[in-house]
């Protein structure tokens, strides 16, 4: 793959990631707007990814129109989407989800029970929306033989305080609870959430880029679909986890502010 620099010369279509790379909490990372500009002006398609399954897409959507991004909900690519491809894929219809009432109009839109007393999947979200009801439902589903399956990997959520606890942090309480773990994690680093965007475009991996802030995701993501990955630094990742990670990004700037000059 050619060597890519900061000003994305070649590149076609960026995958965003949200949390950690466009904004922060309820706050823009500097220069994002001017970012997302420069790359409009230059005809370069826009996707936003997120593995945060707490929101829906209109529930995105109106956060991005209210950071004052004029985004579209076939620009909005989700975790939840991965997941109901594998719960379609799997013929499953019968869940209890341990998720946002957000994530929950998702999958019961797309004809998912979500509160069945014989599920044949825990369905793991990145819940916001967390009691102790649901955890110890779940658990009862789990010791009783359910299956668990997740809609992403990550540990923390970015927040301008801090990583809050997410979806990765649910899996470990409940397999300290019961043992067990899911049997599949949707969302990043599964190349499928881009690749088929990329194909639909006409497009070559190497002509597209993932734009994130986490490695064992983002940066993970764009390697197994062959896209040029860009850390960003205004999230999650420091710059001194690259010592030890197995992903290699194209180019590791301090923010999309950087880019596409």
């Amino acid at each position: 793959m050619a060597e890519l620099d900061a000003t994305l010369d070649g590149i076609e279509a960026v995958f965003l990631d949200l949390d950690g790379t466009i904004y922060l909490g309820e706050t823009l990372v500097a220069g994002a707007l001017d970012f997302l500009g420069r790359i409009e002006s230059r005809g370069i398609h826009r996707f936003f990814l997120s593995n945060n399954s707490s929101r829906s897409v209109s529930q995105y959507l109106s956060k991005l129109r209210g950071l004052g991004i004029a985004a579209e909900a076939d620009e909005v690519l989700l975790s939840t989407h991965d997941l109901l491809s594998w719960l379609s894929s799997e013929g499953v219809t019968e869940t209890y989800l341990v998720g946002t009432e957000g994530m929950r109009g998702m999958l019961e839109d797309s004809g998912v029970t979500t509160n069945s007393d014989a599920p044949q999947y825990v369905v793991l979200g990145y819940d916001t929306e967390i009691t102790y009801e649901k955890l110890a439902k779940a658990t009862i589903h789990l010791h009783n033989g359910v299956l668990m399956v997740a809609s992403h990997p990550d540990t923390v959520c970015p927040s301008p305080d801090g990583g809050l606890p997410d979806s990765g942090a649910y899996m470990d309480l409940f397999e300290a609870a019961t043992g067990v773990r899911p049997v599949h994690v949707c969302g990043k680093p599964n190349a499928g959430m881009i690749l088929h965007k990329v194909e639909g475009l006409g497009l070559r991996p190497e002509q597209c880029a993932m734009i994130g802030d986490r490695l064992y995701t983002d940066m993970e993501m764009a390697e197994r679909a062959g896209v040029h990955g860009i850390l960003v630094l205004s999230g999650e990742a420091a710059a001194g986890d690259l010592e030890q990670a197995p992903q290699s990004p194209s180019l590791v700037v301090s923010s999309v502010d950087e880019l596409a000059h």
